[in-house]
C-alpha cells in the first residue's frame, strides 16, 4: 500500500447560495482544489463525490457523472458516495484507498449539498430519512430530537451542564466569525444567551435541553481535495504535502434504543482507535481537531470518545479554555459545523480541507494553530451509527 498525500484543497463559502446549482458549487470547489494543486484540468484518474440528497432535494442522480463532464475530466472514473452526513468522509476514504492500492495516481474528491432551496421543515425531514424506516421515522423522530434525548442522558450520567454547551457555541461562533467560508459569521455572548428577554428571543428551545444556538445551520456548500501518492507529491505540486497518516471507520446499531448504553458512541471510539493505530500516533499527539458538532453536545462527547479527555471531562475542558485557539487542543477552529455550516455531503471533505490549511500553516494568525503538525477529523453519520475518522500529518520537505 502506498502512502497518500493531499496536494490540493478548495472550498466555497457555505450559506444560502440561491445563485448556484448543486453542480455549480461542486465545480467551483473542485476547480479551486485542482488549481491549488497546480494541476488545472489535467491528469485526474478518478473522481469521488460525497452527497446525500441530490436525488431527494434536486431530483438529480448520477451527479459524479455530471461533474466529471462539467469539469472536462473525461474519461476519468467517477462515482457518487452516499453515507448520510458521513458521505464526505466516505468519499475521501474511497479516494485514499484508490490511490493507496495503486489503481489510480491522482484522485479528485468533492463533497457538496444544496439544502436551502427547500423549507426548513422539508430539510429536517430529509435528514430524518436516515432514521429507521419502521420504528423511528413513522413516529416523527428527527435528528434534533435524538440529540436532545442524548444530551439529557449525558447530563444525567456525566454532569454535563448548559454552561458547557453554551461555551462550545460561543467558542465556535467566535471562530466562524473569523472564517470567510463560514455560514454563521455572528459572535454570541453569555449575556446575549442568558439575559431576559434575549434568552427567549435569540436562543429559544429547539429540542430540550438543546436550544437554537446548540444546533448547526442548514447550509448550501461544497469542498474538494486532490490526492496522490506521497512519492509523487513533489513532482506535482509546490504545496507542502499533507499525509493521510491513518483513517478509521466503524458502525453501531441503527437505532439508539438497541445500544447497551445510548451515551456510548462506540463507532466514534472504534473509528478513532483504527485511525490512531494506522497512523502510529496517540490522542496526545494531535495538535488540532475538527469534530462533527452538528449539536454542541457532540463536540464534547466526541472529544471524550476519541480519547482527548476522559468521560465527563470534555465539558470541563471547554470551560477551562483547553479547546480554544491557543489552548492545549484547539477543536473546531474553523467554527465547526456549528458556524461553518453543515451541507451534509460537504462536511467530511470540508473538515479535511480545514485541517490541511492548518497543517500547511497558511491561515491568518487569528485562526492558525501554531506549529500544528498532526490533525484529526471525525465525520459523524446518522446518530453515530456510521463514523469516519482521519488523522493527517504535515510532511516536512
Amino acid at each position: 500500500m502506498r502512502d497518500v498525500a493531499v496536494i490540493g484543497v478548495g472550498m466555497i463559502p457555505f450559506g444560502r447560495r440561491d445563485q448556484d446549482t448543486l453542480m455549480d458549487m461542486l465545480a467551483y470547489a473542485s476547480m479551486k482544489a485542482l488549481d491549488d494543486a497546480g494541476l488545472g484540468d489535467k491528469g485526474v484518474d478518478a473522481l469521488y463525490v460525497g452527497n446525500m440528497g441530490a436525488g431527494i432535494l434536486q431530483h438529480q442522480s448520477s451527479i459524479a457523472s455530471a461533474l466529471v463532464d462539467r469539469l472536462s475530466l473525461l474519461p476519468a472514473a467517477a462515482e457518487a458516495i452516499e453515507n448520510g452526513p458521513a458521505s464526505g468522509g466516505s468519499a475521501v476514504k474511497n479516494g485514499v484507498l484508490a490511490v493507496a492500492s495503486g489503481y489510480y495516481d491522482v484522485v479528485l474528491v468533492a463533497g457538496g449539498e444544496k439544502m436551502r432551496e427547500v423549507t426548513g421543515w422539508r430539510a429536517t425531514d430529509f435528514v430524518a430519512t436516515m432514521t429507521h424506516p419502521e420504528v423511528e421515522y413513522p413516529y416523527g423522530i428527527t435528528l434534533p430530537g435524538m440529540a436532545g434525548m442524548f444530551t439529557r442522558l449525558y447530563m444525567e450520567k456525566y454532569g454535563l451542564t448548559r454552561e458547557m454547551l453554551v461555551e462550545v457555541a460561543i467558542k465556535n461562533q467566535k471562530m466562524g466569525a473569523l472564517n470567510p467560508y463560514a455560514h454563521v459569521e455572528m459572535m454570541i455572548t453569555k449575556e446575549g444567551i442568558y439575559e431576559s428577554p434575549h434568552s427567549v428571543v435569540n436562543n429559544p428551545p429547539a429540542a430540550d435541553p438543546l436550544h437554537l444556538y446548540d444546533a448547526c445551520p442548514v447550509s448550501d456548500g461544497a469542498a474538494a481535495l486532490v490526492l496522490c501518492p506521497l512519492e509523487m507529491a513533489a513532482k506535482l505540486t509546490k504545496n507542502v504535502p499533507v499525509l493521510v497518516a491513518g483513517f478509521g471507520q466503524a458502525t453501531d446499531t441503527h437505532t439508539l434504543q438497541e445500544r447497551d448504553d445510548p451515551t456510548d458512541l462506540k463507532a466514534v471510539t472504534l473509528a478513532a482507535q483504527q485511525a490512531f493505530e494506522r497512523a502510529k500516533l496517540k490522542p496526545e499527539d494531535i495538535h488540532v481537531a475538527e469534530l462533527h458538532d452538528a449539536f454542541t453536545v457532540l463536540e464534547i462527547a466526541e472529544s471524550e470518545h476519541v480519547g482527548f479527555f476522559k468521560k465527563g471531562e470534555g465539558g470541563k475542558a471547554v470551560l477551562a479554555g483547553k479547546t480554544r485557539l491557543g489552548g492545549k487542543l484547539p477543536i473546531n477552529v474553523s467554527g465547526g459545523l456549528k458556524a461553518r455550516g453543515h451541507p451534509v455531503g460537504a462536511t467530511g471533505v470540508a473538515q479535511v480541507v480545514d485541517i490541511v490549511w492548518q497543517l500547511r500553516h497558511e491561515l491568518p494568525e487569528d485562526r492558525q494553530v501554531k506549529n500544528a503538525q498532526n490533525g484529526l477529523t471525525v465525520n459523524f453519520g446518522g446518530f453515530g451509527n456510521n463514523v469516519v475518522c482521519f488523522i493527517l500529518r504535515r510532511v516536512e520537505q
